[in-house]
């Protein structure tokens, strides 16, 4: 009798939990819905759809080095949706995610360079969509191959316990009050300063490959026909590439090779990313080179 009542007790100790994970994991991702200043994540999730001109994807090397203004400034509306340590598991899914919150698109570009060293995830990166789980149908589907894919999809509560540093009590709140995050300010772009005369030698010693999620943002942009520029964007001159950007065109000749068009260390931050005065001569570049028809 007495072990009876143990395992009763228990039970009902296991269904309270449950219950109490369900109702929290339902009050965060309410939260999460309430603003669009937080992230590029909930900018996308929260803002009325917009006719884009031109949408950035990609990494850091997409943040950092094309200036949105410029692109504005010629009359294109555009948002730099590059994030810090993403790679295509992410950007991919970022262009479903436009798409999928009814946003048109006019031209995608996409830095595709040192991220097709993997088809992996960025473990910083895919937290942000974690919070609309549960309410979108994209996210879902992108997310069945991870390892915590039952866990997010079975277990309430779990994704914010877990990752509680990143999309916890702290940012939960700050989104119920609307308060702005800073990757949404300059319409995403983030500048870097200049070097302190020291550059860095960076090596490229991998090799790249083939990516299904490029591959399916090819696929989507045609489906959508939507025009896609994939570029390879500078390095310094102390880079060792070992033929790295040689080797993408190999894989994919579509890709342009922009690795040498801004080379001088005066233009760097760091050996692999452009300080703001050389994403400016960049971007420049890019206009002239692809948006000059539409900049007349």
């Amino acid at each position: 009798m007495a072990m009876k009542n143990f395992l009763l007790y228990v039970f009902k100790i296991f269904v309270l939990t449950f219950v109490l994970m369900f109702i929290m994991d339902k009050v965060y991702s309410y939260a999460f819905l309430q603003s669009n200043k937080r992230s590029k994540i909930s900018f996308i999730y929260n803002s009325p759809p917009t006719n884009y001109d031109v949408v950035i994807l990609g990494s850091s090397r997409a943040n950092n080095h094309f200036v949105t203004k410029m692109f504005t400034d010629k009359g294109l509306k555009t948002f730099n949706f590059g994030m810090q340590g993403s790679k295509l598991f992410e950007s991919d899914l970022v262009l479903k995610l436009l798409l999928e919150k009814k946003n048109k698109i006019k031209n995608v570009i996409i830095d595709v360079d040192v991220t097709l060293k993997s088809e992996n995830k960025s473990d910083g990166t895919f937290l942000k969509f974690l919070p609309y789980f549960d309410d979108s149908y994209v996210i879902k589907e992108h997310f069945k191959e991870l390892d915590d894919f039952n866990s997010f999809y079975y277990i309430p509560f779990y994704r914010y316990l877990k990752f509680d540093s990143k999309i916890g009590f702290r940012e939960m709140f700050f989104s119920v009050l609307n308060k702005k995050g800073n990757e949404i300010d300059n319409g995403g772009y983030s500048s870097l300063s200049e070097n302190s005369g020291n550059l860095n030698t960076e090596v490229l010693d991998y090799q790249p490959h083939r990516n299904r999620y490029y591959e399916e943002i090819k696929k989507i942009c045609k489906k959508n026909n939507i025009n896609l520029i994939a570029i390879m964007t500078p390095m310094c001159e102390k880079a060792i590439v070992n033929d790295y950007f040689k080797k993408v065109n190999q894989l994919y000749p579509e890709i342009y090779n922009y690795e040498n068009i801004v080379t001088e260390d005066k233009y760097f931050s760091s050996c692999g990313h452009m300080n703001d005065m050389g994403a400016k001569v960049f971007t420049a570049k890019i206009l002239n080179d692809f948006f000059s028809y539409e900049c007349d």
